[in-house]
């Protein structure tokens, strides 16, 4: 099935990243740009979608944070972390000491994706209803959700999404994991979950997880994968909107290794090891999205301070291979050459 010219899917990368000349780059090159709705305002994604459509006249996707329901009952963890961030973070002070829950404005960003001219909507961290899907396939779009484990695989092929997305365990940044458990759901690498939903479905498959050249998407397409997922290469081309501190570590700090940590957000992501997550993954609770509020403040003067210590690195298993490219340039490197 031929959904567009070449098999590489930019992930949609929120908090910065994401940007629509970053995503009209990867789609007039031939791939399948993503642009990431999350944390957005309704206003900016409308914003940034106009910026889309005004640079492509190709397929593109738009991606939303399935919302989550609040924490109530787990004020005395969040206050717990916040204690000890105030403590041990001395040179940071912006710890809200109340939580914040947010339903990332969700009914209305899903309304603007659905009157935009994007083809495919993408959600993570949730799975629609039936009329949900109903509703956006009315609109004329393709349904992809997102699978970690097995089991979520079998889950949304009985959802009959049009496109399943698999992430592997050496994806970086946030864990897609619905169904399972935070250990499940960052135990499968993207050949295993290819070879479980190839075997169970005709349907598209997407698959990612640490992709860094074209022998690594090579390997993907021929276990069986429609197209693969790329992110961390994705962050240093010119046109993505990834933060100076996040960039540099990026090229620099090669010698490090990836981490699972939920000491950020309060969801599991992978992401270049650094002093917080060495200092607070132990102590970290699983509260999402309370504790991506928490922790915003001090991200923010980490980047401002040129401090990586202290920031989200996001970085999947392959980052070392980044560098420095267009995405046109980056989507050249991970073809191989019959698919170039």
């Amino acid at each position: 099935m031929t959904l567009f010219e070449k098999p590489i899917v930019l992930a949609p990368m929120a908090g910065g990243p994401s940007t629509p000349e970053l995503c009209a780059a990867v789609t007039n090159a031939g791939g399948l740009g993503f642009l990431a709705g999350g944390y957005l305002t309704p206003e900016k994604l409308e914003e940034q979608v106009s910026t889309v459509e005004s640079l492509t006249t190709q397929p593109f996707g738009i991606n939303l944070f399935y919302p989550s329901h609040p924490n109530s009952d787990q004020h005395a963890e969040y206050s717990k972390y916040h204690q000890a961030l105030t403590k041990k973070c001395v040179s940071y002070s912006d710890f809200p000491s109340r939580p914040k829950w947010s339903d990332d404005h969700y009914d209305r960003k899903l309304d603007i994706a659905l009157k935009s001219n994007a083809k495919f909507i993408s959600l993570t961290f949730g799975y629609p209803d039936a009329n949900t899907l109903k509703t956006i396939r009315r609109a004329g779009k393709k349904v992809v959700l997102n699978a970690t484990t097995p089991r979520e695989i079998d889950h949304i092929i009985q959802l009959d999404c049009d496109i399943l997305s698999l992430q592997g365990k050496a994806a970086g940044g946030h864990r897609a994991t619905v169904l399972d458990n935070n250990i499940e759901g960052s135990s499968y690498d993207a050949k295993t979950l290819l070879h479980h939903a190839v075997a169970k479905t005709e349907k598209p498959v997407f698959a990612g997880g640490g992709v860094g050249t074209a022998e690594d998407t090579l390997d993907l397409l021929r276990s069986g994968a429609t197209a693969v997922i790329v992110g961390t290469r994705f962050l240093t081309a010119q046109e993505a909107g990834t933060k100076d501190t996040h960039r540099h570590a990026l090229l620099e700090l090669t010698n490090r290794n990836t981490v699972i940590t939920h000491a950020f957000s309060g969801k599991p992501a992978r992401a270049i090891s650094n002093t917080f997550t060495k200092t607070f993954t132990p102590q970290a609770p699983y509260i999402y999205p309370e504790i991506h509020y928490l922790t915003a403040g001090m991200r923010a003067e980490a980047n401002n301070a040129k401090d990586p210590e202290y920031l989200n690195l996001w970085a999947g298993e392959g980052f070392a291979n980044c560098r420095e490219a267009t995405a046109k340039q980056i989507i050249d490197e991970l073809l191989p050459y019959s698919q170039a």
